[in-house]
């Protein structure tokens, strides 16, 4: 009795390289795993850290600030107003933008929360529109630029489909101090709206199941291989 192993050579050199790509595609995967895991223990951090002025805030890098809570001092431009138009459980709503206007005089943009359609008239929801200096904590976030299939905003009505602040900004004539919108926390407004709130820590990661998926193609491409070769008579004990 003697061990034969005379794999094909095409079939071998084929499977090989298409092996080292499914244990390549899983690594990577892992790799995305730690990138995940890092980004999301970094943002837990940056929540839950002590609010920052807005200069030590300006002075990090993008990914150092983003998340960041910030303290700010001034007073709400009411006036200019936009609406930028989502869901909440299925049912439409619409997060309200308004411009901050600091002490110092720069302006930021503040997404002050949500309110139902039928309060998105101001008139309807007036105590909620405080008037004079004010104090705000928020939660400082770069959004996400509009996407090739975002409808075109409905500037006659000040709603838009996406936080857009530079045509926000553009349409108001303004010039905000920095690209951001600042989320405003779970503070209540008098009258209940807009709610605040509603910043939004959740990042998808299947990045681990994705690994498993690529290995374990890599292994029942290693099991096909073996199982024709045995089945040919080219690999086995005669």
């Amino acid at each position: 009795m003697r061990m034969t192993f005379r794999p094909y050579p095409g079939m071998t050199i084929a499977c090989a390289i298409l092996f080292a790509i499914l244990c390549g595609l899983g690594t990577w995967q892992l790799e995305r795993l730690q990138w995940k895991l890092a980004l999301i223990a970094r943002v837990n951090s940056h929540m839950a850290a002590a609010p920052l002025t807005l200069d030590a805030i300006r002075a990090m890098n993008v990914d150092e600030a983003q998340y960041r809570r910030v303290s700010l001092d001034g007073r709400f431009d009411h006036a200019h107003e936009a609406y930028v138009f989502t869901t909440d459980a299925g049912a439409p709503v619409y997060h309200v933008l308004t411009p901050f206007i600091l002490r110092c005089g720069r302006v930021l943009m503040v997404d002050r929360g949500e309110v139902p359609r039928e309060r998105l008239d101001p008139a309807t929801r007036v105590l909620g529109n405080v008037s004079g200096r004010t104090q705000l904590t928020g939660v400082w976030r770069v959004p996400d630029a509009p996407g090739a299939f975002t409808p075109p905003p409905d500037t006659a009505h000040r709603i838009w489909y996406s936080r857009d602040l530079a045509g926000i900004a553009a349409a108001d004539h303004l010039a905000l101090a920095a690209p951001v919108v600042i989320e405003a926390d779970s503070a209540p407004n008098p009258g209940g709206f807009p709610k605040g709130g509603q910043t939004v820590v959740a990042f998808r990661n299947q990045h681990l199941s994705y690994a498993v998926t690529w290995f374990g193609l890599a292994i029942c491409l290693l099991g096909v291989w073996f199982a024709y070769h045995i089945s040919k008579g080219r690999i086995g004990l005669k």
